[in-house]
């Protein structure tokens, strides 16, 4: 029979040998600020642990377990789980954290660890049985499991080189059962270079003897959670493997098929049995602790080495016995206890293991990253002192206790958590509403699929519900035409105008020449020049005072810039509205101020810019921060010859100079939310346009002089500026003024009715 490393030399696949699809689960324990373990519930806005697809609680209401979903590639599922501790982090009381590390913190007597509180009564009794047999500390060790699976269709070539299995679902399972063997029998290098539990509180030993010293991994050696002596479980065939796991059962050794805790467990199916006619579809690799000095439990290099690790198990030519397996468990076990500054028993094997991967990555082309892994390791391997859990040692003896280094670092992840509530770690390429959205979607677990991120295409799944969206809040409830009529300015001021409201005058230009002709009818008159077609204020220019020709021609062109054709409308006095229109309803409205700057007698406009651009709510990327960076562009400078001024001017003390005249967020405006501020008659405008338009969702801007008086068909008291499309969240959210208003959790309202039926989301 071929090895698989002539099947891939043979067919040249060496780039779909890296190809796979990988999962985390990582399990962490929720500690208050105080160090003690939080005994509260596992919080209600996470919804309904019955469906929820990325956040569960494992043994106890305190234990977290967040999952991501199958991805087909590491930095996916890296960024998934930066993703999966924002929100939780920031969903979590702010006195509440992560514990970062496998051993738990000093737990309080086992009566008050609260068992997961769980709809599904059988998985209550099955923890119960566990707290008899285990006892509750130890149910509280937690760790990462890394769930594997190779490409299907390098399966696929790998079956078609081959004559000795006559159907694909064998082969399969024969390539999972090697790696797993081997696994079993090589393991103790991922012990030595990932164990990550050198020590625990003295008082988690109840009726075990305490480790006299620092050891590698206190959880994956014999005083951790293993299962007891009586258990064993043959990996020597699918077969074997199945009905030795029944029997285990049958005996009564375990109470259920997933009590078995070995490094590796088959998986395709949540019964055994199936196994024999299914075959196996992925790998459930389970004996990895939580690294204390990634945020996240795992690091991106960790992910790597162990795929590395993974593809070498099949690529070897040899595959473990079971007497072989037993060895390597002995091996691992060995490792375990061993002192973390201490050289390996075995370096010698692992510095074998890691030269024989480095010549699978040279026959295979492997990619620069893949070596400096390895060379990593090999560096471990040498000199243990750079492991993790020496490393661990090292900020345990700094800090002066297991607990204090823990703990530490616990809050330091809360804060880089919380201290950007408006980016999605993992997900900064998305705009931020888009962002916004997506931590909604993973709190209350509705499932997620990134369809094009250049494109901002969301694919949210619950149950077999499915719903597309667009740029955070463009969706199927709009009719077809709403966008496009929001589009075109002209044509949404005919349609409202039509319609009642009241709409300021102007002309449509469609060339250069035409616009700038036309400067004898506006030379006496206060106006507003902008794009036919735009969103976010730009290329808008407002003239309050009566404009030059100069100034004129110069807005036009600027206008041109950005679209094919201008608009040039009458200007209307008083303030401008956004009034956010949600599903027949108005949930925020914001008070827009222009960009400004207040001066102080001493800089010039320039540095009071560069100064007010220091505030971290400014971004550089538009709609990636809750405000944007104000730029003193071609608008700007002209906003400021208007007034007399220079970029090189220095303001008198408290004066407010502006560098816009429009107030859009977008080119460096502040915002005030002052939804509770204004009469009701202008929210149900704003509701009456949008309908009329088509839309579910869109952004009106009024003008509205004085938003204490109602607004009648008699004596309307507001002017409508436009109304647009895919109108930003995030300024909203996070507000320079006022309350912020979530306004994702709408949309997802409005596409997942269901899911705030009554109780539904609290269980």
């Amino acid at each position: 029979m071929k090895t698989v490393k002539q099947m891939i030399q043979e067919t040249d696949l060496n780039e779909a040998f890296y190809q796979a699809v990988f999962g985390i689960e990582k399990e962490g324990l929720r500690v208050k600020s105080n160090g003690q373990l939080a005994l509260t519930d596992h919080p209600h806005e996470f919804g309904n642990r019955n469906f929820h697809p990325y956040i569960q609680t494992d043994f106890s209401e305190s234990q977290l377990e967040l999952i991501s979903p199958p991805l087909a590639s590491i930095k996916e599922s890296y960024n998934w789980m930066a993703a999966l501790h924002d929100v939780v982090l920031q969903t979590m009381p702010l006195d509440e954290s992560i514990w970062p590390v496998s051993m738990p913190m000093v737990l309080p007597d086992e009566s008050v660890i609260p068992i997961a509180k769980l709809d599904n009564k059988e998985a209550v009794k099955y923890r119960e049985i566990l707290t008899h047999k285990y006892g509750k500390k130890k149910q509280m060790l937690s760790g990462v499991h890394y769930n594997f699976e190779l490409d299907d269709q390098l399966i696929v070539r790998l079956y078609e080189c081959q004559t000795d299995y006559l159907d694909k679902s064998s082969f399969k399972s024969m390539l999972y059962l090697k790696l797993a063997k081997n696994f079993l029998r090589y393991r103790w290098l991922l012990t030595y270079l990932l164990g990550a539990s050198p020590k625990v509180d003295d008082s988690f030993f109840t009726d075990q003897e305490i480790p006299k010293d620092y050891v590698r991994s206190i959880r994956s050696s014999h005083y951790g959670y293993v299962n007891q002596p009586e258990v064993a479980v043959s990996f020597n065939s699918i077969e074997d493997y199945v009905h030795s796991l029944q029997a285990m059962v049958e005996k009564g050794f375990l109470s259920e098929e997933k009590e078995f805790y070995s490094a590796v467990r088959l998986r395709g199916t949540n019964n055994a049995e199936k196994l024999l006619t299914e075959g196996v579809s992925y790998l459930e690799l389970r004996g990895f602790d939580l690294n204390p000095f990634d945020p996240f439990g795992m690091s991106k290099q960790t992910i790597e080495f162990i795929h590395l690790f993974c593809l070498y198990m099949i690529w070897m030519d040899e595959t473990a016995t079971v007497d072989e397996i037993e060895i390597g468990e002995e091996m691992s076990l060995t490792t375990a206890i061993e002192n973390p500054e201490q050289i390996s028993n075995f370096q010698e094997e692992g510095l074998q293991l890691l030269k024989q991967m480095e010549e699978m990555l040279q026959a295979t082309n492997g990619a620069k990253e893949a070596y400096n892994c390895i060379q990593e390791a090999k560096k471990q391997v040498i000199d243990p002192k750079l492991t993790v859990a020496a490393r661990i040692i090292s900020g345990i003896e700094e800090k002066g206790s297991y607990i204090e280094f823990s703990l530490a670092l616990a809050k330091q992840y809360k804060k880089e958590a919380v201290e950007k509530p408006y980016n999605l770690r993992g997900f900064e390429k998305l705009e931020m509403s888009t962002q916004l959205l997506i931590m909604d979607a993973f709190q209350k677990g509705i499932q997620v699929e990134v369809l094009d991120e250049q494109d901002q295409f969301l694919k949210l799944t619950v149950g077999k519900h499915i719903e597309f969206v667009k740029n955070g809040n463009m969706t199927s409830k709009d009719t077809y035409i709403a966008p496009l009529i929001m589009e075109n300015k002209t044509v949404t001021k005919k349609i409202l105008g039509s319609a009642g409201f009241h709409v300021p005058a102007g002309e449509e230009y469609s060339t250069l020449a035409e616009g700038k002709a036309a400067f004898w009818r506006y030379e006496q008159k206060q106006i507003v020049v902008k794009p036919k077609s735009t969103n976010y204020g730009i290329g808008i220019s407002i003239f309050k005072q009566l404009p030059s020709r100069e100034d004129y021609e110069q807005a036009i062109e600027i206008a041109f810039k950005e679209d094919t054709a201008v608009l040039v409308e009458e200007y209307i006095p008083g303030t401008e509205y956004r009034f956010f229109v949600l599903d027949g309803k108005v949930p925020a409205i914001l008070l827009r101020t222009p960009a400004n700057v207040v001066g102080d007698g001493k800089k010039t406009i320039k540095e009071l810019v560069d100064k007010k651009n220091e505030d971290p709510l400014r971004g550089e990327v538009k709609h990636h921060s809750p405000l944007e960076r104000i730029e003193l562009g071609e608008i700007e400078q002209l906003m400021l010859k208007g007034q007399g001024y220079t970029v090189e001017s220095i303001p008198e003390t408290d004066t407010v100079i502006y560098l816009r005249e429009n107030s859009n967020i977008s080119t460096g405006g502040d915002s005030i939310d002052v939804t509770d501020d204004i009469d009701e008659s202008y929210k149900q405008a704003a509701i009456d346009m949008s309908e009329i338009i088509g839309a579910k969702v869109s952004g009106i801007d009024l003008i509205i002089p004085d938003p204490a008086i109602s607004s009648t068909k008699e004596h309307l008291g507001y002017t409508v500026l436009e109304a647009n499309f895919n109108p930003a969240m995030h300024m909203h959210a996070f507000v320079y003024k006022g309350k912020g208003r979530r306004l994702t959790m709408g949309i997802l309202k409005m596409l997942f009715p269901e899911l705030w039926e009554k109780g539904k989301l609290n269980r």
